[in-house]
């Protein structure tokens, strides 16, 4: 019964159907304004005033009505739906009503477009590709179903796979024979490091947001274990639930009411953080999910199947907690095994260089040198079997080949550091329950176990110049000092779960590596990327792990004292009152410990600092972007013999000046790996003395291209600018350059004063093209001599060029010598000679140059203010065009300069005065040009000779004429017989 003046239910689905009738207008009827005030009987019968006859009509209407509404009133009375009536009052009645459905179905849509944007976020490790991600990028890894007895142990090779095909996650959630209806399924994933489990966590939630994948589920709630591990409060089911997702505060799905729960799936990522306990006696029982409880015991409830047991639960961890759970408490055991077969390395690789970069002919090559690789059943092959390391190997390679410089600058150390980030941020070697451990060492950092432990075994390799390694050394630096019980299970979750993801044996088709382990049967093993030895030696040294003991004690001592003495010296300061204070001078020697220690310190770090520039400096072939390259793509064509000396480390050096960048060691930080910056300091102070030092004696191209690098991975322009301030000549023909080179350059030379220029900047040989003259376009304004001899850059090339080279105006030699210009290139050069009026010399030689074009190019030259040397030899010129070239190269104006041409090794009918010089340039490069061309070239100057020796009346002069003729007769006869022996005949 209810009170007077209250509406019923009834009551109020008339009054909204009678204001969405009388009150539209488009209908015909007037609105209820219009209309005579009504008034509503304690019955709900609508009720007029009978002196009134103009509500006549409004009353009719209503009556009407009044059948079907009766009808729509029996069916919400039978279902028994509750209806919320929402009345305002203004010029009209407004309400809206909503139904269970809709209130229930909101939620829910608001709950997957707060996940999807939430799962959307990519870390900030992706930008290594750029800017962007896109979804198309993620490769699905490979997932096996195991059954209870094949569950233990990781995968013992790649190609192990199992006998049964792979599964989906939906196929996962297939109803089973062994679990009886009424029960959601339990699924356990795991697998080792790097194989992909949160990725794919992540996948699998952003597919169910978006409809794509496990409709069956109407709500999916997942957990992260590492967050719901550091939890100390009790909460229940539902506010665990509702504190994480808002928007599902008290939804019916959660209530435990029925069996509504088999439309919900949980998942917990991230097992290994959490301490789960089954014992029936350590972790209450309960039913209630609104009952406040442990997260840890929520969860043991949940897979007990005692708390909504309708719901199933996805649950992913690694190796070491694989037996955590019961056997009993689990439906189906699933593997995720990474990439182990080469199809899925290939569509991730394709993915990430193609879809970003763009699928140029250069980046599918790319793609296909990678791929072949791979299947020679290379060391990298088997380290791609985890995604990590295709995660890597992808990064490496689009820093190497596809820098950008509108990007944030990225170094090689900056990549290796975000690799260890993104596979383990935030990771520690928590203890067991219940272990008497202090606090301040429950969480160590997985990171610093990771470098006293590995990366005490790579600074060995590093010192003894070895990259392959016995079980019995493994033994040795990984766990041989353990003594406590706690340090035993650390070590053992430790080999368990991240051992592995370092350390693979050793693949027998790496050639060089298994000369290395000959001779020894036992399992050999080696790092997964030859560069992450470098890496964590590196690391290993400049977090100070490789002091020796009497330098810990010192340390431990110096500390000690340090205190001791403070307190000392208080306490004499009150005695001093009474008693003379000389009495006590001995207590001052207190205070010299702890200097000695830091004078001690300050002689290791120099030490580090003269390690990093004698290994930096060793002499081996190839520059340390090449070495990290061909780590990658392989060696194609003839390979190189191995060196005596040992394996190269020169990614060595450079690591230990990449991690004492201040990027570097905030990352480092976050992984609970702490440099000094007193440490820092010392070994900059140190470093730049070394540099100097090293860098003043002759060094081939390759050690200089390297010394860029290390100051590019430093990243310190005070350092960078005094090293710099002892070069005069950066020189690397035959360097074989990339955007990253050319980028490191410009960084490089960036951080010099505007005062600084080099004598010489000789990138002759240097395979440079359009893109990389754009990036190199700073560094020429530092020169005074610019040599581009070799490089394919054509008339486009030569149009960037031209527009950089103004910016320097101390600029007085500049070659283009063999850089596939033609006529319109030279063109353009004669018309921007004035803006270069320092200029003294170019050469423009063995290029497509015409007559006319040539001609244009002397007439600019000799109107030129200083220019005074122009060579033009190697050119397709005729007879004709070269003495009009020599008769040009007076000047105009009575009393200026005469230009030198050199054309030829004749100068009309003498002998020109450079033409040693000129065959001595013929003979240098004779080898790596077109020989047909210069074979051609040589016979002409040949002919010039004949026909100038002809024109002479002295015997002397004749007698030099042949001597040339001789020069150029031995050259032509060195092409000859440097030629590659023609082809065999095809036998019949």
């Amino acid at each position: 019964m209810e009170p007077a003046g209250s509406f019923p239910l009834e009551a109020s689905v008339v009054t909204s159907l009678i204001q969405l009738r009388g009150g539209s207008e488009g209908h015909g009827r007037a609105p209820l304004s219009a209309g005579p005030p009504c008034s509503w009987s304690t019955s709900g019968e609508v009720t007029s005033n009978p002196g009134d006859l103009a509500a006549e009509p409004f009353h009719r209407s209503t009556m009407s009505l009044h059948r079907p509404l009766s009808q729509l009133l029996a069916a919400c009375r039978r279902k028994k739906r509750r209806v919320e009536v929402s009345l305002e009052t203004a010029t009209g009645f407004q309400s809206r009503t909503f139904c269970s459905t809709s209130s229930e179905t909101e939620p829910l849509e608001i709950h997957k477009k707060k996940v999807l944007l939430w799962f959307s976020h990519r870390p900030r490790e992706e930008k290594q590709f750029g800017g962007h991600f896109r979804e198309t990028m993620d490769v699905d890894p490979l997932i096996w179903e195991r059954k209870a007895e094949e569950r233990a142990g990781p995968l013992s090779s790649p190609i192990q796979t199992g006998s049964s095909p792979s599964v989906t996650v939906e196929q996962l959630f297939e109803p089973t024979d062994t679990w009886s209806d009424g029960r959601g399924l339990n699924v356990l994933l795991y697998g080792a490091v790097g194989t992909g489990k949160s990725t794919l966590v992540r996948k699998v939630v952003r597919d169910w947001c978006i409809g794509k994948s496990l409709n069956q589920f109407k709500l999916l709630v997942p957990f992260s274990c590492e967050d719901l591990g550091s939890e100390s409060k009790v909460a229940s089911l539902r506010d665990l639930v509702s504190r994480k997702y808002l928007h599902l505060k008290q939804h019916p799905l959660l209530s435990g009411k029925g069996n509504q729960a088999k439309d919900v799936l949980f998942i917990f990522n991230g097992m290994e953080k959490m301490n789960l306990d089954f014992r029936i006696g350590a972790t209450e029982l309960c039913s209630d999910p609104n009952v406040p409880l442990l997260p840890d015991v929520v969860m043991v409830n949940l897979l007990r199947k005692y708390l909504l047991p309708e719901a199933s639960i996805l649950v992913s961890t690694r190796l070491s907690a694989l037996d955590c759970i019961p056997q009993k408490y689990v439906s189906r055991y699933a593997q995720i095994s990474g990439f182990s077969d080469p199809g899925r390395q290939r569509a991730y690789f394709s993915s990430r260089l193609l879809q970003q970069s763009g699928a140029t002919p250069q980046n599918h090559s790319l793609v296909e040198l990678l791929y072949l690789n791979l299947q020679r059943e290379s060391q990298l092959g088997a380290a791609c079997f985890l995604p990590s390391y295709c995660w890597l190997t992808c990064a490496t390679l689009h820093l190497l080949h596809f820098t950008d410089t509108d990007a944030p600058v990225r170094t090689l150390s900056g990549l290796y550091t975000s690799f260890l980030r993104l596979n383990f941020g935030g990771e520690v070697l928590g203890t067991g329950a219940g272990t008497n451990v202090p606090i301040q060492e429950r969480n160590a950092s997985l990171m610093l176990y990771v470098v006293r432990t590995v990366g005490k075994l790579a600074f060995d390799g590093v010192t003894n110049r070895r990259r392959v390694f016995s079980e019995k050394e493994l033994e040795q630096w990984i766990g041989g000092e353990t003594k406590t019980n706690e340090e035993l299970r650390q070590l053992t979750m430790f080999r368990t779960d991240v051992l592995d993801f370092f350390l693979a044996p050793i693949v027998e088709s790496d050639l060089y590596l298994a000369e290395e382990a000959i001779g020894n049967d036992k399992r050999r093993y080696v790092f997964a990327v030859p560069a992450m030895q470098d890496y964590l030696a590196a690391l290993y040294v400049v977090l100070g792990e490789n002091k020796s003991a009497l330098e810990k004690l010192t340390s431990q001592v110096s500390v000690a004292i340090g205190q001791a003495s403070e307190d000392v010296n208080k306490v004499v300061d009150v005695i001093s009152i009474f008693i003379p204070r000389r009495i006590f001078a001995v207590f001052n020697i207190l205070k010299l410990f702890p200097k000695l220690y830091e004078k001690i310190s300050s002689v290791n770090k120099g030490s580090i600092a003269k390690t990093m520039a004698s290994e930096l400096f060793r002499r081996y072939n190839n520059d340390v972007l090449d070495q990290v390259e061909q780590s990658l793509l392989g060696v194609h064509g003839p390979q190189q013999k191995q060196r005596s000396e040992g394996q190269p480390f020169e990614l060595y050096p450079i690591f230990m000046g990449g991690l004492l960048h201040y990027e570097n060691r905030v990352l480092l930080q976050q992984l609970g790996c702490s440099i000094q910056s007193n440490t820092v300091g010392q070994i900059t102070k140190a470093l730049g003395k070394y540099l100097v030092r090293e860098i003043n004696k002759p060094q081939p191209p390759e050690e200089l291209m390297d010394l860029l690098v290390l100051l590019y991975e430093f990243q310190n322009p005070r350092v960078t600018a005094e090293v710099l301030a002892s070069i005069r000549a950066i020189k690397l023909p035959n360097i074989r350059m990339t955007p990253l080179k050319c980028f490191v350059l410009g960084s490089v030379l960036s951080c010099t004063p505007p005062s600084y220029h080099l004598e010489e900047m000789d990138l002759s040989s240097c395979l440079l093209d359009l893109n990389m003259l754009k990036m190199l376009r700073p560094s020429f304004r530092h020169t005074r001599r610019l040599k581009l001899c070799d490089n394919p850059l054509l008339e486009s090339g030569a149009c960037v060029l031209l527009e950089a080279l103004p910016e320097n105006q101390s600029l007085t030699h500049l070659s283009l010598m063999h850089t596939g210009l033609g006529d319109q290139a030279a063109l353009h050069v004669a018309q921007r000679l004035q803006q270069h009026k320092g200029l003294l010399e170019l050469n423009v030689a063995y290029n497509n140059i015409g007559d006319d074009a040539a001609l244009a190019l002397v007439d600019a030259c000799r109107e030129h203010p200083s220019l005074h040397t122009v060579h033009l030899y190697l050119n397709p010129l005729s007879d004709v065009g070269k003495r009009s070239l020599y008769a040009r190269g007076v000047p105009k104006s009575q009393g200026g300069r005469l230009v030198k041409v050199l054309a030829s090794v004749t100068e009309g009918t003498d002998v020109s005065e450079d033409w040693h010089p000129i065959l001595g340039v013929i003979r240098k490069n004779a080898s790596s040009w077109d020989r047909q061309r210069v074979k051609e070239q040589l016979e002409v100057f040949l002919r010039d000779l004949h026909w100038g020796r002809q024109q002479q009346q002295s015997f002397w002069k004749r007698l030099h004429f042949r001597r040339v003729e001789k020069d150029v007769r031995k050259a032509l006869q060195q092409l000859e017989k440097e030629a590659p022996p023609p082809p065999p005949a095809p036998s019949r």
